[in-house]
């Protein structure tokens, strides 16, 4: 999916504001687009970024102490 980058945004910002994390997913991005690296820590307004498709985060099973 591509998305186009607003005011102030980082790579980290975009992932999760799309994916809702970033572990692990802004490596992938900076994968997908080749010389994204290069723009800095804040991408200019309205630079398209790739953004692949990933799967689900695993979720932790946890045990309640207490009822």
């Amino acid at each position: 999916m591509k998305v186009r980058a607003q005011q102030y945004d980082s790579v980290d910002a975009l992932c999760w504001r799309h994916y809702g994390r970033t572990q692990g997913l802004t490596e992938q991005v900076l994968q997908a687009n080749p010389g994204l690296a290069s723009h800095g820590p804040l991408l200019p307004h309205g630079l398209e970024v790739e953004l692949p498709d990933v799967t689900p985060a695993a979720t932790a099973q946890t045990v309640q102490l207490w009822d």
